[in-house]
């Protein structure tokens, strides 16, 4: 046997847990490292691709196409999927180091931060990964429900999941039929009586995160009339500087997005988006049920880019039976791996895992929103998962030299504890029954919304079709 790690007679066995895009780039990174390297994709659901499968929004099929190129990746030699395995419940973290070289965490940030608000709770509050999961047809998320009698929901964060929560309930039925959305959200959204939404964040016009295209399309609403007020956009000193910045240009074209907005004549359209900035949720109030919002009115303190919200004692209440909070997300741990509470991460140096004493902990490496918070687009995660392969690659002279048997050591294992791993070509099996589920409905899929169902089509069972 050749002493050596990443040849052909003794390759580097490397499991990347999750199968989003980070984990897609980090494959892809080692996979074209020169090494000789096998790759194991675990991903805990049957179906792959994570974030772009189950987050991003049926109205948006363009950003689906990064699909493409991770079934371009799933291609490639050496890779192979090992889906329906949860680590941490079916495989431990000692288990896969008994029988990989590395491991490459990138599982996401599956958590969203809390208010810390009285009320939080109530029945009628929600987070926006709840609402967007279930109507992308995620198994967790199947049995959610969302009471959609309210006239007015409340959307708080301004960001681009809070901007699709908010055309999501804008949009029209016959606006989303011909998408990939979950056909018991459908039915659901049907039966909606939401009229008024109302988005608010903490802060300023200026410091608001949505992309352009994003902020764009919430003024583009056939069904909806969008509303800015004009003393909102009366920005401070501190932010008319942020805006002066080369690098703020999104920043910038969306104070002048949100202007040509408040410019416009509103046009009866049965349901209104109204904008709302400078105010926190204060208290949820409700005999059982969300009833009622209070807000506190807030002003900016700080340098440029440095602006905090503080609170000026001006209080309002808000009529409303419907919320969601999207104001952040947060990885959750994994028995076996260390994790920062306070962040939502795994706390790493460079890519790699450190314990609490901030030593590295050898083997261990992480990508994507795991390792750095819930920050990009779906693109920003390939840089980053190549940053840490280069340092799990510079690790390999360092490594354990012993041959590895990876997805092979691990077969018995998930026998014993009847765990059904789903391949890459069983996926493509649940994908091809998906697309023909969606064809008499004019959609590109209808996804299966339970495991079951996905597992069923591979053992030859019969199917629901909703």
């Amino acid at each position: 046997m050749d002493a050596f790690l990443g040849t052909e007679r003794n390759p580097l066995q490397v499991a990347v847990v999750g199968s989003g895009p980070s984990g897609f780039y980090a494959a892809e990174a080692l996979l074209k490292s020169g090494q000789a390297v096998r790759v194991d994709m675990i991903e805990r659901l049957p179906a792959p691709y994570g974030l772009v499968r189950y987050g991003v929004a049926p109205d948006h099929p363009k950003l689906k196409e990064a699909i493409l190129a991770y079934q371009v990746i799933a291609q490639l030699p050496h890779f192979s999927l090992l889906a329906n395995v949860n680590v941490g419940r079916d495989i431990e973290v000692d288990e896969l180091r008994a029988h990989y070289h590395a491991i490459v965490f990138a599982c996401g940030a599956e958590a969203d931060r809390r208010l810390g608000v009285p009320g939080e709770d109530l029945a009628g509050s929600h987070t926006a990964t709840e609402f967007v999961a279930w109507y992308n047809g995620h198994p967790d998320y199947r049995e959610r429900s969302f009471d959609l009698s309210a006239e007015v929901a409340v959307v708080i964060g301004q960001g681009n999941v809070a901007a699709d929560v908010c055309r999501i309930l804008a949009k029209s039925v016959d606006e989303l039929r011909a998408t990939d959305i979950a056909q018991h959200a459908l039915d659901a959204l049907a039966a909606s009586r939401v009229r008024e939404i109302h988005l608010i964040g903490r802060r300023g016009p200026a410091q608001a995160k949505f992309t352009n295209k994003e902020l764009k399309e919430l003024g583009e609403l056939a069904c909806c009339d969008t509303q800015v007020d004009p003393r909102d956009l009366a920005l401070n000193a501190e932010s008319l500087a942020e805006l002066q910045s080369k690098a703020n240009y999104i920043s910038a074209k969306n104070v002048e997005i949100l202007r040509d907005l408040a410019a416009r004549a509103l046009g009866g359209r049965p349901r209104r988006l109204l904008f709302r900035f400078l105010e926190s949720p204060l208290e949820l109030v409700g005999a059982g049920r969300l009833e009622e919002l209070v807000l506190v009115r807030n002003r900016l303190e700080g340098s440029p880019f440095q602006q905090s919200a503080h609170s000026t004692g001006e209080t309002a209440r808000l009529r409303c039976g419907l919320l969601f909070r999207s104001i952040g997300y947060a990885g959750v741990p994994i028995p076996g791996c260390p994790f920062d509470a306070r962040q939502g991460i795994f706390p790493t140096r460079d890519g790699r895992l450190v314990d609490a004493t901030d030593a590295v902990i050898p083997g261990l490496y992480a990508a994507g929103w795991i390792k750095r918070g819930p920050s990009g687009i779906i693109g920003t995660n390939r840089a980053d998962s190549v940053a840490t392969v280069k340092s799990l690659l510079a690790d390999v002279p360092s490594l354990p030299s012993g041959a590895k048997a990876g997805s092979a050591g691990l077969a018995p294992l998930l026998a014993q504890r009847a765990v059904r791993a789903v391949s890459l070509d069983d996926w493509r099996v649940i994908d091809a029954h998906e697309v023909a589920r969606g064809e008499p409905l004019g959609k590109p899929r209808e996804k299966f919304t339970r495991v079951a169902e996905m597992l069923g089509c591979l053992d030859g069972g019969a199917v629901s079709q909703r």
